[in-house]
């Protein structure tokens, strides 16, 4: 994978806000079956199970319940079929070309070697944006229980014009996200969703 670091991150920023690039459509409120009972604690914050479809669960925090109008939201992807390295690797590589193909800006992608008793695990951070939005995304994937998995720390900044608003909030809190992100496990209560 590509390696690059937070350097430079303004000026790829405010590419990124004014390409406005596609990116999914934000869902209406809590649905799909969530279970509002499933909780995990994330960088000093609770997060609530909100929506599940297959494979995905996104959890946000409390007081953002809407997710049309999220903050901060953690997802995780479980991708059964994944039963080693080679297979993570790949599932990696082909999330980092979907959000290319997404018009997303690269900021980081780093991968951390396979050592005894432990697969490698793999990095993507990027800048994806709408005209109503930019999203700062940090995804790392790793094996679980013996099945592949992304968990992913998305955080948001509403306008037109917000690129400065996200540099700032990436040069505070990419770094030590990041490193929280890449020592965090799922609780094993997450098991009834599939991990």
């Amino acid at each position: 994978m590509l390696k690059t670091n937070y350097i430079g991150v303004v000026l790829i920023i405010l590419l990124c806000a004014l390409a406005g690039s596609a990116q999914k459509a934000p869902r209406g409120s809590a649905q799909g079956g969530a279970k509002k009972e499933t909780t995990l604690d994330f960088n000093q914050t609770q997060y609530l199970h909100r929506w599940s479809q297959n494979d995905q669960h996104e959890f946000t925090p409390q007081h953002q319940e809407d997710l049309s109008k999220w903050i901060d939201m953690i997802t995780i992807n479980v991708y059964r079929q994944v039963k080693d390295g080679g297979g993570l690797a790949a599932v990696a590589n082909q999330v980092l070309e979907n959000y290319k193909s997404h018009r997303g800006i690269v900021i980081k992608t780093d991968s951390v070697p396979a050592a005894a008793g432990r697969p490698a695990e793999h990095l993507i951070v990027v800048v994806l944006g709408t005209p109503g939005f930019l999203e700062a995304v940090q995804a790392r994937f790793k094996l679980i229980n013996g099945k592949g998995a992304a968990i992913i720390h998305s955080h948001r900044v509403y306008g037109k014009e917000v690129g400065n608003e996200m540099s700032e909030w990436l040069k505070l809190n990419g770094q030590s996200l990041e490193k929280t992100l890449m020592s965090w496990d799922p609780p094993p209560s997450l098991s009834s969703l599939g991990l």
